[in-house]
């Protein structure tokens, strides 16, 4: 009898049901583990799998090292930066993601915020329903977008699709990019001197070495005090410390987050729980993603990867990040 392919999946919490009864149907040995599984878990359940499918959790040297018939590993989602691409390069796994399946709908998940931050969406729904009506006074007074100067940091795919909805909305769209040249923006080199003009800024790039807090205090400080800030991305590009101490001290006039360093916030305990009582802070639950359309378009392409590497053909390379392009062993690539 042959034996069943073995496939582990991490983080259940985000529920794949066509994924996991496809996997399922075609007797394949699914295992299902939380996102915060430990590295020792994650190196039990894997040691004899075929095929690791990922998300959030932690794919680290050691784990990727234990895994003596790992075929592939893909993320089933965007960003690798918790995968440890040079382990499993070295060990001829080839790695592969989703990268298109929700690219204009991270974008606007991003305009909605920033839309709502300029309405006051939170603190006018909140008298609403605390007090039934509210009346034009000054403190409840909103903005317009139009006019405004929106600043992106990353012009790919999910910052271009930025540009175009804030280009409609007669937006002045600055980007800073340095591995764009051509982007449907005014292009900046200069990240400070970019801030510096923008009414908004939205963070729209992977996260790598060169990323890591690439907003820090002096790039916070650098932004005018009635600019507001949106971050769809990674909790990792903002210095959480720098931003909270901006906002405390109210050198920024807002910010709307859907990702944070340290997943999942809490109301309390947290280094960010402070951020819940802000009137000007907007908090979504890493979910700009998360639509009926989105979601069908990532179990389409996640079930492709997976029988792509079950069955032994070459794993495609959707993405341009140089990371996955730098793969030689396993993989074809698909970039258009």
């Amino acid at each position: 009898m042959t034996k069943a392919w073995k496939v582990v999946r991490t983080d259940r919490e985000l529920e794949l049901p066509g994924v996991d009864r496809r996997l399922r149907e075609s007797g394949v040995e699914l295992v299902l583990l939380a996102g915060d599984v430990s590295e020792e878990e994650l190196i039990l359940a894997i040691a004899d799998a075929d095929l690791l499918l990922t998300c959030y959790a932690k794919i680290t040297r050691k784990v990727i090292e234990g895994a003596s018939n790992l075929k592939a590993i893909v993320k089933y989602g965007v960003g690798i930066d918790a995968i440890d691409i040079d382990a499993a390069r070295e060990r001829s796994i080839p790695v592969a993601n989703v990268p298109g399946y929700a690219e204009e709908t991270v974008a606007e998940g991003a305009f909605v915020l920033m839309m709502a931050l300029a309405k006051r969406f939170k603190l006018i729904h909140h008298a609403m329903q605390t007090d039934g009506w509210v009346w034009p006074e000054n403190r409840w007074i909103a903005n317009d977008l139009a006019g405004k100067t929106l600043g992106l940091i990353g012009v790919g795919r999910i910052g271009r699709s930025m540009a175009r909805m804030a280009s409609a909305f007669r937006m002045q769209v600055l980007g800073f990019d340095p591995h764009v040249v051509d982007m449907p923006a005014e292009r900046y080199t200069d990240l400070t001197a970019m801030l510096e003009q923008c009414d908004f800024v939205s963070l729209h790039c992977v996260l790598n070495e060169q990323t890591r807090k690439i907003l820090g205090d002096k790039e916070l400080r650098c932004m005018k005090q009635t600019a507001y800030l949106v971050n769809v991305s990674r909790g990792e590009l903002i210095d959480e410390d720098a931003l909270l101490c901006a906002l405390c001290e109210k050198r920024l006039a807002g910010a709307a987050l859907d990702v944070y360093e340290d997943e999942p916030l809490r109301k309390l305990g947290h280094r960010l729980s402070d951020l819940y009582s802000m009137d000007n802070v907007i908090l979504w639950p890493h979910l700009t993603f998360y639509t009926e359309e989105a979601m069908q378009r990532l179990e389409y392409e996640t079930l492709q990867r997976c029988f792509e590497a079950l069955e032994g053909r070459l794993l495609t390379i959707t993405s341009g990040d140089p990371r996955l392009i730098a793969q030689t062993a396993g993989v074809r690539f698909d970039l258009a």
